[in-house]
């Protein structure tokens, strides 16, 4: 079984390389955006001719938040044309593909956690460019898994971990917001749940659509701060601020918890605590 994954050097894709001996059955390519625009159709269909996989995982992304609101014709390319790329072309090869989303796509007003049902409202250019980017997915070929994440962090290229750990070595005080929530994911995590779909497909033959994965809970930035600081071992004088007090270019999502019910019961996938995936990272690190 042949299993291509898009986006390499990201996070995802790094998460993905680091757990290929667990899955000997599987033959993975690897493409970074140097193999694979999948900006460049011709490009797509290039590689996909060369390697026929059966399965795709589109970890390739744009995911510059703030940066996406000064530049949307990227964002766009990249998330909307990109993703209608990759899925034109996994119709033409009969390619299950694997799609990565966003709590973004949800405006974050709700008050209970979101489910695959609830209505998307974007708030700013990058959950609006992902959101369109799940919708051309849906209207070019129906073999497909749309998986919504949040909040990613590994012990792989840049993340809001990584930041802290960096941060506290750095400084003696720290201000980190604490009227967003959310729910942590490790990225590995979302790994072994995305290859465990990719492994069980035969038996979920009807099982295509969009689905939520994060971890398990619920916590503010600021809680996720301090989880980190305390599993590293690290002093710091950690203060919790507004939302209002760090201002950014794109909005957040005041509450953005993703109701992870569709995923448990159709796949039977077990769901650590987001404390409990973090100490497993931070033991990597």
């Amino acid at each position: 079984m042949v299993v291509l994954v898009t986006g390499a050097n990201g996070q995802l894709g790094q998460a993905i390389q680091s757990i290929v001996d667990n899955y000997p059955s599987i033959d993975f390519v690897f493409c970074s955006s140097s193999d694979l625009d999948i900006t460049n159709s011709a490009n797509c269909e290039a590689i996909f001719k060369q390697y026929k996989p059966q399965f795709c995982i589109n970890a390739a992304a744009y995911t510059a938040v703030d940066k996406a609101e000064s530049e949307p014709e990227k964002a766009h390319l990249i998330n909307v044309t990109g993703a209608k790329n990759v899925a034109e072309v996994c119709k033409q090869y009969n390619t299950i593909l694997l799609h990565i989303s966003t709590d973004f796509v949800f405006d974050g007003t709700a008050k209970k956690s979101y489910t695959e049902d609830d209505v998307p409202n974007p708030t700013g250019v990058y959950g609006q460019t992902k959101l369109d980017g799940e919708i051309a997915i849906q209207n070019t070929w129906n073999k497909h898994f749309i998986i919504r994440t949040s909040w990613v962090y590994s012990p792989f290229g840049n993340n809001f971990m990584k930041t802290m750990i960096r941060l506290g070595n750095e400084k003696d005080e720290l201000s980190v917001v604490s009227d967003q929530i959310g729910t942590p994911t490790n990225a590995i995590d979302l790994a072994e749940v995305l290859l465990f779909i990719v492994e069980n497909q035969k038996m979920k033959i009807k099982s295509f659509g969009i689905y939520h994965f994060s971890n398990k809970g619920e916590c503010s930035w600021y809680d996720f701060a301090k989880e980190i600081f305390t599993l590293n071992h690290i002093q710091i004088n950690l203060k919790s601020i507004p939302t209002e007090a760090y201002p950014t270019s794109a909005k957040r999502p005041k509450y953005s918890v993703l109701d992870k019910t569709k995923i448990t019961t159709t796949f039977g996938i077990p769901i650590n605590n987001w404390k409990e995936s973090l100490k497993k990272c931070t033991q990597l690190l």
